[in-house]
C-alpha cells in the first residue's frame, strides 16, 4: 500500500450478483482497508430521512448510515479505503469519494451466481432473483462511474481497480 500522502476513498459498487462482497474480501486480503458497506454500514430506513423503518421492502429501504461513511471517510490513518456494496442512498455521500467503480456481469453470469444464494439472503427466493434481474437491466438505483467487468477471475477483477486508481 501506499503511503499516507493524502486520504483517497473509493466506493464500489454495482447490482446484486456483480462481486461487491468478493471485492471487498480480496482488497482486504491484499492489505487494503474495505469497508463491507452491506455488513457493517447497512440497515433498513427510508433513503430521504435516514430514519430506520419496518415498512414492506428490502431493496429499497437498504440505505447506509451516512454519518458512519463520512466519519470513516474523514479518518486520515490509512491512505486509501474502499467502500464495497449498495445503497439506495448514495446521493447523500457520494461527495466523500474520489471514484466510485460500478461492477458488472453479463446477465447469464449473474443468473448463474444467483443460484447458489440461501433462501434467506437477497435474492435468495424467484421474487427476488426477478427484482435483480431487473435492476440489472435497468441499471437503476446504480450511481455513474467506471464500469469494471466481474466476468473473469476475482483477482483480475481487484487488479482492473486497483490499477484504475487516481495517482
Amino acid at each position: 500500500m501506499l503511503g499516507a500522502v493524502a486520504r483517497r476513498n473509493y466506493l464500489v459498487e454495482g447490482g446484486s450478483g456483480t462481486g461487491k462482497s468478493s471485492v471487498c474480501r480480496e482488497l482486504r486480503r491484499r492489505g487494503y482497508k474495505a469497508i463491507d458497506g452491506d455488513n457493517e454500514l447497512a440497515y433498513r430506513g427510508d433513503p430521504e430521512t435516514g430514519l430506520p423503518t419496518n415498512a414492506p421492502g428490502r431493496h429499497e429501504l437498504h440505505i447506509w448510515n451516512v454519518a458512519k461513511v463520512r466519519e470513516i471517510a474523514a479518518d486520515q490513518t490509512e491512505d486509501l479505503a474502499f467502500f464495497c456494496g449498495g445503497s439506495r442512498n448514495f446521493p447523500k455521500f457520494l461527495d466523500v469519494f474520489d471514484k466510485v467503480f460500478v461492477l458488472d456481469v453479463d446477465t447469464e453470469t449473474l443468473k448463474h451466481r444467483l443460484t447458489s444464494r440461501a433462501p434467506a439472503d437477497w435474492g435468495g427466493t424467484a421474487e427476488e432473483k426477478a427484482k435483480i434481474l431487473h435492476l440489472h437491466t435497468t441499471k437503476e438505483d446504480i450511481p455513474e462511474g467506471q464500469v469494471i467487468n466481474t466476468n473473469r477471475p476475482l483477482p483480475e477483477v481487484v487488479d482492473a481497480i486497483l490499477q484504475s486508481l487516481d495517482p
